[in-house]
């Protein structure tokens, strides 16, 4: 069996981090969204790789690399514009072949991997296997319906009158009959070919498309509310650990990570936290849910539920709360005292903020 991880939407929601950064190198407890997804993959036992790329790739494999470090074999496919998800596999026809293949979007985050739901589909092999997940508002996604067995019957992208709650989770496992379905296929109203078109023509054909149910969680990173959510939860799971230095003066409270080289003074975390190598915390206070990346600077602030991504400055802040602040961003005191600023900045953004 092979991979096709997708990372090469342009990330519209999460602008402006993504006018100069793949949205799937987005962090969560400093580490890419997109590097979860590979974790999983290896870790189901797949080794042979391909991922989609689109204007980030340079960005894309300069993280990534040859795959090694994640034990894969990754070669990149460049996919000339974001023009579907069955679109991505019709540019990987010539590296899929005729293999099964688990297609991911490098965007999405599953708990629990994908280990149970590669060995179904080995022992099983229907034409397609696909994860589903209730939503509160499917109209946002790809929903499926399914009959009274629980059989796939249906497939739609976006619908305004949605059959079910049930939306299609970014992983997707198939045979190499998706192939002759996606040669089929037309654009769609977006202009885009359907993965979920591609599936009911599979359907249509009498081939068999099985479901399963997600039972951890799963997150599309797509915009800054899940991308915070995604990295309060990953956060849950830390474990203290302290590899820099933190003075006499500072208190560190519950599960809280201070990576080799960063430096803690006069300050007070409260975990789950994690300050990156070669961060600078100093007068401050860290919050709960915070991912502070390397080579930071938070001097004489307070922020929580936030991510900050590498390089960025916060000086003389009195409160940053829910905010995702992009490399490079200087943070500085300005007139007046809000009681908290909400923040979506992008890399190399200089803001005055008042205290």
């Amino acid at each position: 069996m092979k991979a096709l991880v997708l990372a090469g939407g342009a990330g519209t929601r999460l602008r402006p981090i993504t006018h100069t950064s793949a949205k799937q190198l987005v962090p969560v407890a400093n580490k890419p969204v997109l590097f979860y997804g590979l974790e999983a993959v290896a870790a189901a036992g797949i080794r042979e790789t391909g991922i989609v790329v689109g204007d980030t790739q340079a960005e894309i494999e300069a993280a990534v690399g040859d795959g090694s470090a994640f034990g894969l074999q990754v070669t990149y496919l460049r996919q000339s514009a974001p023009l579907g998800l069955a679109h991505a596999v019709a540019i990987a026809r010539d590296f899929l072949g005729e293999d099964d293949f688990v297609m991911y979007l490098g965007d999405n985050f599953i708990v629990g991997g994908i280990n149970g739901l590669v060995d179904r589909f080995a022992h099983d092999r229907p034409a397609a296997q696909i994860m589903l997940t209730p939503v509160a508002d499917p109209r946002q996604f790809g929903v499926a319906e399914l009959d009274s067995t629980g059989r796939v019957i249906g497939l739609e992208e976006k619908p305004r009158q949605p059959k079910s709650d049930l939306a299609l989770v970014g992983v997707y496992l198939f045979t190499a009959a998706i192939h002759e379905a996606v040669a089929e296929l037309k654009p769609s109203g977006r202009g885009e070919l359907e993965i979920t078109d591609a599936i009911q023509w599979l359907i249509d054909a009498g081939q068999r498309v099985e479901s399963t149910l997600v039972t951890g969680y799963w997150k599309d990173t797509g915009n800054v509310t899940d991308m915070l959510e995604v990295n309060r939860l990953v956060l849950e799971s830390l474990d203290t650990r302290v590899e820099g230095t933190v003075d006499a003066e500072s208190e560190l409270i519950g599960r809280v990570v201070v990576e080799e080289g960063a430096v803690v003074e006069r300050s007070r975390i409260v975990g789950p936290a994690i300050v990156g190598a070669g961060a600078r915390v100093c007068g401050s206070y860290i919050g709960p849910f915070t991912s502070i990346a390397g080579g930071c600077s938070i001097s004489h602030s307070e922020i929580e539920y936030s991510i900050v991504l590498p390089r960025a400055s916060i000086s003389g802040v009195g409160r940053i709360e829910a905010s995702l602040i992009g490399h490079d961003v200087e943070v500085t005191r300005a007139p007046a005292t809000p009681r908290a600023h909400r923040l979506v900045l992008g890399d190399h953004s200089k803001v005055q903020i008042s205290c």
